[in-house]
């Protein structure tokens, strides 16, 4: 498939134009007002009061039950550590209480009537322990643990009134928080009425606070276990490991944010806290291996604090004399990882400014986290409202958005790569395919030089050797007077026969015998019709010689032209009868006539056996063998072709 830069361009602007229109969306959706008929509680009364102990909520409560010692608020409200014992309200030192309960109450300015069901609606409520909520003195929401709750910051308050027709007017909201004395507590205002009006409110800040991160945060978890696999296959290159290790930190590390269920066990707590740690602890290995530079000293120290925390933090550890509100202790861990977080962000960009520009965005992008969880220490301590956002929530997303905008260029600059090696190799192969052409071009030239010397050769070869020879012979004889022209007639024909045997050697046969031999019978039988020789033609069809070419052939018809010629020489004969059969592995060829026959071992000894030698060594050259049988009257000649040869090169004419 052609990519297409100007489509691909498009589709991401229609994408980021999509979400971006999305956003908005759920922005006017659940940023405006609630509508006339729902109430903004902001004004309320508070106390503290003491407790034996974590306990459940009474099933009614009312605040004329309580001590009238209300003080009045505006909210949203944030409480410091021991407000009890520094207002000195209902805490005696005496009781030795380690619980403290305090009570909000907010009273509705009128009556508030609508068609469906009420819903009661709260940003955040702060503490630990348990949380209940009365209306009317009926508790209409429990949040019961028996022990921190570490989440109910990121949890909006959401509760929908039962609508029955006996039900009063909702006249008083009562809040309940349990709570250790060093705890901050923090409640945000409250919005009371109809469900519908409010559930987009709600709905937003769910879908901000919680849902959108934690989608990001499993889609981090998927790529970075995708990146393990990567990692199990190329084992050398660790930067998947690294990645992996990221993604599984940073999910932990976060879980807090976007849980649904109230959350309580101390090890939980244990675990997010720590995740911060171990996450700048990875990613500063990270920056180490983008930027080049070990950072022995930084190194030591990210690492030895990190492990430090992880054991003093222990919840089955009673390590530290005064072991610290959970409340504290969050403060106190949220203030070492910013700090952590800002020099491993400092030093790493400042190493990595002019080395490397991924170690750069990574630097980056741990400076915008610090910045992030900042906000989030700020509202750990009560210094920004209880409305606020918890930004800390979106670092997930940065460090997915930093490290995944990372392997994406690594992924990109991996392709473009791969496409520079690829465009290279197809201009070097063509360039090889060019100058394999030229080579084989130059190759065929020799090739046709060679075949053309080697046949010019053996056309002069076998003219030296046959027509030559017999003109040679011929000429002596003319000058010496000892030569008929009778005689003469008879050379010339035989050296004029021998010239279109030569010239028919160089027409193709295709490997054909039968053919071969057609073209023998149509040069001969002009000379036997002057002889008054009858010629029995005798020539079946036999399987073709693969190795048959022209140097081969030529040998074949100098064999048969040699029997032939000595029949009209030598034996008187009548009748000459040319056959062919298939013989075991090989194609017989036989001549037979009924002329005078001869001792053919007497003549392959005597000088006169020049010719049939000549047969025989013809035979050899062509990996053939000849044989005569001569009687009285008639004698066969048989050539014997094999079908297949061994080595099928070009045998030089004799």
């Amino acid at each position: 498939m052609t990519y297409r830069p100007a489509l691909a361009n498009a589709v991401f602007v229609f994408s980021v134009a999509l979400l971006i229109a999305v956003a908005i969306w759920y922005v006017e959706a659940g940023g405006n007002q609630p509508s006339k008929a729902s109430m903004h509680l902001t004004q309320a009364e508070w106390q503290v009061t003491d407790a034996p102990g974590l306990s459940a909520p009474p099933p009614v409560m009312e605040s004329k039950a309580l001590p009238a010692a209300w003080r009045h608020v505006a909210l949203p409200l944030a409480l410091p550590p021991d407000t009890a014992r520094q207002s000195g309200m209902n805490a005696s030192p005496a009781t030795g209480s380690n619980v403290r309960v305090t009570w909000i109450k907010l009273a509705t300015p009128g009556p508030l009537i609508a068609a469906g069901p009420l819903a009661i609606y709260g940003v955040r409520i702060r503490t630990e322990g348990t949380i209940a909520v009365y209306a009317n003195g009926q508790l209409v929401y429990r949040a019961q643990r028996q022990g921190p709750l570490w989440n109910s910051l990121f949890t909006p308050l959401w509760l929908v009134l039962d609508k029955r027709a006996d039900d009063a007017p909702v006249s008083e909201i009562l809040v309940r928080m349990e709570h250790a004395p060093p705890t901050r507590v923090a409640l945000s205002s409250v919005w009371l009425g109809p469900a519908e009006a409010l559930r987009g409110h709600y709905y937003l800040r769910q879908l901000l606070q919680r849902e959108f991160p934690a989608t990001l945060s499993a889609a981090f978890l998927t790529v970075g276990v995708f990146a393990l696999f990567v990692w199990l296959k190329r084992r050398h290159d660790t930067d998947y490991l690294l990645f992996f290790n990221l993604a599984a930190v940073s999910f932990g590390g976060h879980l807090h944010y976007y849980v649904s269920l109230p959350i309580t066990g101390g090890w939980f707590a244990w675990l997010t806290a720590n995740a911060l740690f171990w996450l700048i602890v990875v990613v500063h290995f990270f920056l180490c291996q983008l930027h080049g530079r070990a950072l022995k000293g930084l190194t030591r120290a990210v690492t030895g604090i990190t492990v430090l925390i992880s054991v003093l933090t222990l919840p089955t550890v009673a390590i530290l004399p005064v072991y610290p509100s959970p409340s504290v202790l969050v403060q106190v861990v949220y203030a070492i990882a910013v700090l952590m977080g800002a020099i491993v962000a400092l030093v790493g960009g400042f190493c990595a400014w002019n080395r490397s520009r991924e170690g750069w965005l990574v630097a980056a992008g741990v400076g915008i986290c610090t910045l992030l969880g900042l906000s989030d220490w700020l509202q750990y301590a009560n210094l920004i409202g209880p409305e606020g956002w918890f930004l800390g929530a979106y670092t997930n997303a940065v460090t997915f958005g930093t490290f995944g905008m990372l392997m994406y260029r690594r992924y990109v600059n991996a392709i473009g790569e791969v496409e520079q090696i690829n465009a290279s190799l197809a201009q070097r192969l063509q360039a090889r395919e060019a100058e394999l052409e030229l080579s084989h071009q130059q190759l065929r030239k020799a090739e046709l030089r060679q075949t053309i010397s080697d046949e010019r050769q053996r056309l002069m070869q076998d003219m030296h050797d046959g027509l030559g020879s017999s003109l040679i012979s011929a000429i002596r004889s003319v000058e010496h007077g000892e030569i008929s022209e009778l005689k003469v007639s008879q050379i010339l024909k035989g050296c004029l026969d021998d010239l279109k045997l030569t010239i028919d050697s160089m027409e193709p046969v295709e490997a054909d015998l039968l053919l071969l031999l057609a073209t023998l019978r149509f040069r001969l039988e002009p000379r036997l019709e002057g002889t008054g020789i009858a010629l029995q033609w005798e020539v079946r069809e036999v399987p073709t010689l693969p190795w048959l070419d022209p140097s081969s052939a030529l040998h074949i018809l100098r064999i048969v032209q040699e029997s032939i010629a000595n029949i009209l020489h030598h034996t008187q004969a009548s009748e000459i009868r040319v056959s062919t059969a298939l013989a075991g592995a090989g194609v017989r060829v036989s001549i037979e006539d009924n002329g005078q026959g001869f001792d053919v071992e007497k003549t392959l000894g005597a000088t006169a056996g020049r010719g049939l030698h000549n047969q025989r060594r013809r035979a050899q050259a062509i990996d053939s063998t000849v044989t005569w049988h001569s009687e009285a009257r008639g004698t066969r000649f048989t050539l014997w072709l094999p079908l297949e040869r061994e080595v099928q090169m070009p045998h030089p004419a004799q």
